[in-house]
């Protein structure tokens, strides 16, 4: 399917849609450049090096990006396809209500030339769900490996993915001296355990969301009024993050006072 319908050559991300069965090109890729990432560089660097490990041909982790709204989660990842598709990073974008078709997706892209990494925006399971046992099965194999070229990498507001609950935690035990954790809560931690490489994402410092203004608004010169305002936007909307630098500078790019 995926040989006959797009030319990866030239194609750096396609997505999954499930009224076609198949997957289509993604023709308006968000053009997010790495350098205008700022206040997590740590996660940057870490995200970094395990891809171009990846793309190395060097063992490397699926990577599990998970915390605070707005931090920048999902445009790190965007911006490393700009970064290495042109040392053949592909990637497809596959929906939490699509993973039961992840193997059938993975089998057609198993034997190409190019490094895939599978993107699961904003992923988390509730009681009941069932598609994490395929995203299970590709990230650790079954009775079939998973493939050489194929990394998952997924963003989360939840560290686990899964819902956690009190009543799990009561159901655990203390046997000898040592804590037992019950079924339940091993069954919450054992998908997130199976991203070896897990980046936590917090709230932004004022200093970090001033930081995210200044680039975006490089060529002010009055940085104080600009402050103001920002953080007085910032307030009104009860978050500081990447998010709403972005947002703030929709709303007042182009303003008299800050041109």
């Amino acid at each position: 399917m995926a040989e006959q319908a797009f030319d990866w050559q030239h194609t750096p991300a396609a997505v999954w849609r499930r009224h076609r069965s198949g997957l289509r090109a993604i023709r308006r890729l968000d053009p997010v450049q790495w350098p205008a990432l700022t206040g997590i560089d740590h996660q940057k660097q870490a995200l970094a090096r395990n891809t171009e490990r990846f793309l190395a041909g060097k063992p490397s982790n699926n990577a599990l990006l998970w915390g605070s709204r707005g931090t920048g989660k999902s445009s790190l990842i965007k911006a490393l396809l700009n970064r290495y598709c042109d040392q053949g990073l592909r990637m497809i974008e596959v929906d939490k209500d699509d993973l039961v078709n992840l193997p059938e997706i993975v089998d057609d892209i198993c034997d190409l030339p190019f490094r895939f990494v599978i993107y699961c925006d904003d992923l988390s399971f509730d009681v009941g769900e069932s598609g994490y046992k395929a995203l299970k099965s590709v990230l650790e194999g079954s009775l079939e490996l998973p493939p050489e070229n194929v990394r998952v990498y997924a963003t989360s507001n939840r560290r686990h993915l899964m819902p956690e609950f009190m009543s799990d935690n009561l159901k655990s035990e203390v046997r000898d001296g040592e804590l037992h954790p019950a079924e339940a809560i091993e069954e919450q931690v054992s998908l997130a355990d199976r991203f070896g490489l897990q980046l936590s994402f917090y709230p932004f410092s004022q200093d970090v969301y001033l930081q995210a203004v200044d680039l975006l608004f490089s060529q002010v010169q009055d940085r104080e009024a600009l402050h103001l305002e920002a953080v007085r936007f910032a307030t009104g909307k009860g978050v500081r993050n990447g998010r709403t630098a972005q947002q703030f500078y929709r709303q007042f790019a182009g303003d008299p006072r800050f041109c």
